[in-house]
């Protein structure tokens, strides 16, 4: 798979590094000629170019048009914005991932920019703390299609009605699945019969509008 990478800083060059150990075919773009000058020194099948990757030159210099992932992880939104609506609209990519700096800036990062999936750090920072203290809450973890889906968690307190009770026996909406548990400090893959305890971190994918549900088998009565 041919992926190309906008922004050879820390966050570029690493994910460039893991991408590369399963085989892909990586091109790292970056207007620092220093930073290109790292991926060189630092060997492997990682290519850099020196060059703005805002630029449709430059992306067709890269092989924009052959492939399969571009990823704009640059410091600056408005670079990575302009990074993905080229790479959707000039050359067609099958899929535009982009880092979200400022939190305030994520409701730009859609379709009608070019981007399909949008990564914010401080948004899932803090859903990752929360997720940590929180107990008898939903917390979103992550969110996707553009907030027509995301993956919930919520920590089993004592007095939830899903204690005691089968996955099966929640009758969740079909808009909610159970992907997993968390037990003891152990990953369960739940079937319709894993009988839920206190304390249980329930991991589910929902779509929708499915909050309601959600608190009602899994939290209680507000």
């Amino acid at each position: 798979m041919k992926i190309i990478i906008a922004g050879a800083g820390s966050v570029g060059r690493y994910m460039a590094e893991q991408l590369s150990k399963f085989g892909h075919d990586i091109q790292l773009i970056d207007t620092n000629a220093k930073e290109v000058a790292r991926v060189h020194a630092e060997g492997g099948t990682v290519t850099g170019l020196v060059g703005d990757a805002c630029e449709i030159s430059t992306l067709a210099k890269a092989g924009a048009a052959d492939a399969d992932v571009i990823a704009a992880v640059t410091g600056d939104d408005e670079d990575n914005l302009v990074v993905s609506l080229l790479a959707k609209q000039e050359f067609a990519v099958p899929r535009v991932v982009a880092r979200v700096n400022n939190p305030n800036n994520e409701w730009m990062f859609n379709d009608m920019w070019g981007v399909d999936v949008s990564v914010s750090t401080p948004h899932l920072l803090t859903a990752l703390v929360e997720e940590a203290v929180a107990v008898g809450s939903l917390v979103k973890l992550l969110s996707l299609e553009h907030g027509k889906a995301g993956l919930n968690e919520v920590t089993l307190a004592p007095g939830s009605p899903a204690v005691g009770n089968t996955i099966a026996n929640l009758k969740l909406s079909r808009e909610s699945v159970v992907v997993a548990l968390i037990r003891d400090g152990h990953v369960v893959a739940p079937t319709p019969d894993t009988v839920l305890h206190e304390n249980d971190e329930v991991l589910l994918l929902s779509t929708g509008d499915a909050d309601e549900d959600l608190q009602r088998a899994l939290i209680g009565p507000r």
